[in-house]
């Protein structure tokens, strides 16, 4: 696959390398050659510096043989003018922005763009990281408003069953590891220490699995 990334500030260097060491061929774009520092030595995409709203940079990315680009830089309103550009005139079917300021999440969601709010994400994941609950948000996708969390299950939930800290109409979308093994949601299933549980639920189940892990929690 043949991806752009806009932007090569901490996320869109990572980003790079990540899908250059996935095995797609990468092309990543910045206004500043200085940006470029943040990628290693040994990266193996092209790197391009200018002005992305430029037809002479975008032909240089070869944008019109690209399958995916994401906009990564700091700049919501270029995020979303690039991104806007490549799906509407360069028909590229998988385009992903990066929302900054969640101030203007709305203005990047007028363009019916799949968005990435790593504002919302890192604040929702210090908060988990700092406090002691087993709850963990791991993901989050604000156009379908649905949110995957890891529960790692302490010692004192063992012999509980799984289905007591599951919100209603969600058992379809667990998954349970337990050391090398994968299980799946049983009605009967009951927990040991160290189950690690992924769930994916809706925005509007979230507060009901906060007080049933509340429940369990106080047990």
């Amino acid at each position: 696959m043949n991806v752009i990334v806009v932007g090569c500030g901490r996320l869109g260097s990572t980003l790079a390398v990540q899908l250059s060491m996935s095995g797609h061929q990468v092309t990543v774009v910045d206004g500043s050659a200085a940006s470029f520092i943040n990628l290693p030595a040994d990266f193996h995409g092209r790197v391009i510096e200018g002005d992305m709203l430029t037809r002479d940079v975008l032909h240089r990315a070869e944008i019109e043989h690209a399958d995916a680009l994401a906009a990564v830089t700091n700049s919501d309103t270029l995020n979303a003018v690039v991104a806007h550009m490549a799906k509407v005139v360069y028909h590229i079917r998988n385009v992903v922005v990066r929302n900054y300021n969640p101030h203007w999440y709305r203005f990047q969601e007028a363009f019916g763009l799949d968005i990435v709010s790593t504002a919302g994400w890192g604040m929702h994941r210090f908060e988990d990281l700092l406090s002691d609950n087993p709850l963990h948000l791991i993901f989050t996708d604000d156009k379908s408003k649905t949110a995957i969390y890891q529960i790692i299950a302490p010692k004192k939930w063992q012999g509980h069953l799984l289905k007591e800290l599951l919100p209603e109409d969600s058992s379809q979308n667990v998954t349970i590891a337990r050391k090398s093994n994968i299980l799946q949601f049983a009605e009967d299933l009951t927990l040991k220490s160290g189950d690690v549980i992924y769930l994916t639920i809706s925005f509007e189940q979230v507060s009901a699995l906060h007080k049933r892990l509340n429940l369990l929690q106080e047990d």
